[in-house]
């Protein structure tokens, strides 16, 4: 699960909406107003890797946390916990399980992952090819199509529910699907900055690739 929240930095389920009607937004109008009016989220969530055929291969499910800009928190529970923590200097991987952590520049991994996307304080048009697609029942969606060769993922569709988000869904280069289905959100609910500073438990092996 580490390793796949390393490629992604997750980034699933059964969907848990709020019931809300649909006001006929599009889902590019909720990912501006997202991005411009709202400064912290929390939520739990629940994560689902599909393969190519659309069979679950692997779920998880935690809370997660975002200030922006750049810090953000997720915390996987079991069986598989592990936690994702930036600073907005740097990200933290720790996997709880095999006593590891990795250590990464946030610059490096903005943009890339659902994490540093939905924590990014950057115009998202600069790093993505924004599209309404159509909508399904309540769920307004987006598609995100990466600029850059190098991303993780090969396309990405955020859903939206009366303006509020309410799913994400990420295609990898395998052709794999990692589905992230959010409930109990928060908007804009005062966050101390002690909440995104990782402190390190003594004797785990640490790889540090900030400086690099």
């Amino acid at each position: 699960m580490f390793k796949r929240f390393y490629i992604v930095v997750a980034s699933i389920f059964a969907i848990v909406l709020s019931p809300a009607g649909h006001t006929g937004v599009q889902g590019s109008q909720s990912l501006q107003r997202f991005f411009k009016e709202v400064s912290t989220y929390s939520a739990n969530f629940q994560q689902v890797i599909l393969d190519e055929n659309f069979n679950p291969i692997e779920e998880s499910s935690g809370k997660m946390t975002i200030k922006r800009p750049g810090k953000f928190r997720w915390d996987y529970d079991e069986p598989n916990p592990q936690q994702v923590v930036s600073d907005g200097e740097k990200v933290w991987f720790y996997d709880i399980e095999l006593e590891q952590i990795t250590v990464k520049p946030l610059k490096k991994t903005l943009g890339k992952t659902p994490a540093s996307l939905l924590a990014g304080g950057a115009n998202v048009n600069d790093s993505y090819d924004v599209t309404d697609i159509n909508n399904t029942g309540e769920i307004a969606w987006v598609r995100l199509t990466p600029k850059a060769k190098d991303s993780d993922y090969k396309d990405m569709r955020l859903g939206f529910a009366d303006q509020r988000l309410q799913i994400l869904e990420l295609l990898d280069s395998l052709g794999q699907t990692t589905r992230i289905t959010l409930s109990n959100a928060q908007e804009n609910v005062a966050l101390q900055d002690e909440r995104f500073a990782f402190k390190p438990p003594k004797g785990i092996d640490i790889i540090d690739e900030s400086k690099n």
